[in-house]
């Protein structure tokens, strides 16, 4: 599922870009497991994407999940998954990010986890309501999604403690997802499956809407200072990155993600009713998908 979905969304990025594609970089390290990582740099919409699978196995649980399930301490694992990161060139499109990943100890101990969620540099209503809505008609369609408890738990996650801001809009996250009952292996792999199709329609209608926007050296000055923030939590907050560091993977792999240029600029504070002001706002958890929400 996870290399299918890799190819699909490669293709649809790389459709963007005209001759330039992404670049291949196979992974293996023995002991342990192998990936693919793909990525495009400097082009002319995307100024880094990157599309990663991974497959890993271990003999000792890591160390981030027996804080969470003691008992497993120990034991065998195996996990596999999937990340993009897409970071546009035009200050006025978003950031974008993904990940699915599946983790395995033995037939009765498993589950599936996912998260989905968009960073802009300047806050569109419209952007918002679109993204956060594709994302509740997913879980709408599936009886083990929840997508208000997972929207309330992508806001918590995705916040930066030291600036007390979210580091985007949110979208959705679950965790620990299994199901003990008859084919509950399949009905969460076609929940999982369904989110990886449910990407696309998330974000392309915002991209094509942002890519083509003028801009000029103040917006990219205020892109790469909002980046910076994204740097700050990918390396300070993330758990996945802790995740990849501990099982020793790939580390270009898992540092793919933070964006080719970044700016901290000393106590930077935006014009009062500027369009960079007014970012704050969809900094801190809004209900996006309700018919007036996104204008609260």
């Amino acid at each position: 599922m996870f290399c299918d979905a890799q190819d699909r969304l490669v293709a649809a990025f790389e459709a963007y870009e005209g001759a330039r594609g992404f670049q291949a970089a196979p992974w293996q390290r023995p002991g342990l497991g192998s990936g693919r990582v793909l990525v495009l740099e400097d082009g002319e919409v995307f100024e880094r994407a990157g599309v990663n699978t991974s497959r890993v196995s271990g003999s000792t649980m890591p160390a981030s999940v027996v804080a969470k399930a003691p008992h497993l301490e120990g034991a065998p694992f195996t996990a596999g998954g999937i990340s993009l990161i897409l970071h546009p060139r035009n200050p006025y499109a978003p950031s974008f990010h993904a990940n699915f990943r599946f983790f395995g100890v033995d037939a009765d101990t498993w589950w599936f986890g996912g998260v989905c969620d968009m960073s802009p540099s300047y806050g569109f209503e419209d952007d918002a309501a679109h993204f956060h809505r594709v994302l509740r008609d997913w879980c709408a369609r599936h009886r083990a999604g929840d997508y208000e408890a997972w929207k309330q738990a992508c806001d918590a996650y995705f916040t930066i403690p030291h600036r007390q801001e979210m580091r985007g809009i949110g979208g959705i996250f679950f965790d620990h997802l299994t199901d003990p009952e008859d084919g509950g292996f399949e009905r969460c792999l076609a929940l999982a499956a369904d989110g990886l199709d449910s990407l696309l329609p998330a974000y392309l209608p915002i991209l094509d809407r942002r890519a083509p926007m003028p801009y000029g050296e103040r917006e990219r000055h205020w892109q790469e200072t909002r980046r910076g923030r994204y740097v700050e939590f990918n390396l300070a907050v993330d758990r996945g990155t802790r995740f990849g560091l501990e099982t020793g993977a790939n580390i270009e792999a898992i540092l793919v993600s933070l964006p080719p240029r970044a700016r901290w600029s000393f106590d930077l504070r935006p014009g009062p009713g500027t369009a960079e002001a007014s970012l704050a706002r969809f900094l801190q958890p809004r209900p996006w998908t309700h018919p007036a929400g996104h204008d609260a």
